[in-house]
């Protein structure tokens, strides 16, 4: 598995090459089969990832907090929810979510864990959604976060295999 510090730098090297992949998976991958797969290989490679050494995805995007999740995450934290919002978010008006105020995440601590624990916001819980449906419908969502997170790299590396891509 490629070394968090590397992913973004590795990625940018290959980016065209992406894209060709993404655009080779649009027009030969059956839907199914291509869910079924990332899901397998998600399953396979977070099996055995510490997710705690890499946290590139807390140090590269805002946390976005549901509006229906502040008051829960206010109360983890032993704040009211006016203080939660004003020590930690700025409101998205064209989401209508709340994000983090900086990078890396106000919530990630210094052992790579999360402040709000298990109150973590889902959209953080489901990164990089490579065990999602639908990837066919979403692959630059899939380019974006190959350029983050190691493992969404190794199962975009992998996939390039399974499907002979760079045999062509």
């Amino acid at each position: 598995m490629i070394a968090p510090r590397k992913v973004k730098f590795e990625a940018k090297k290959k980016e065209n090459e992406n894209i060709e992949f993404r655009t080779f998976l649009k027009c030969n991958a059956d839907e199914e089969e291509l869910d079924k797969r990332f899901k397998e290989l998600h399953e396979e490679l977070f099996a055995n990832y510490d997710c705690n050494r890499c946290r590139n995805c807390c140090k590269m995007y805002h946390g976005s907090i549901p509006n229906e999740d502040l008051e829960r995450d206010a109360q983890f934290l032993n704040m009211t929810k006016e203080q939660f919002v004003d020590t930690f978010l700025v409101k998205n008006e064209i989401e209508h979510t709340y994000e983090t105020r900086n990078k890396p995440c106000d919530f990630l601590e210094q052992d790579g864990k999360c402040k709000l624990g298990e109150c973590r916001p889902e959209s953080c819980k489901k990164y990089p959604y490579t065990d999602q449906p639908e990837r066919l419908q979403s692959l630059y969502s899939v380019l974006n976060a190959v350029e983050v997170c190691p493992v969404a790299f190794e199962i975009y590396e992998r996939l390039k295999k399974e499907y002979h891509f760079k045999n062509r």
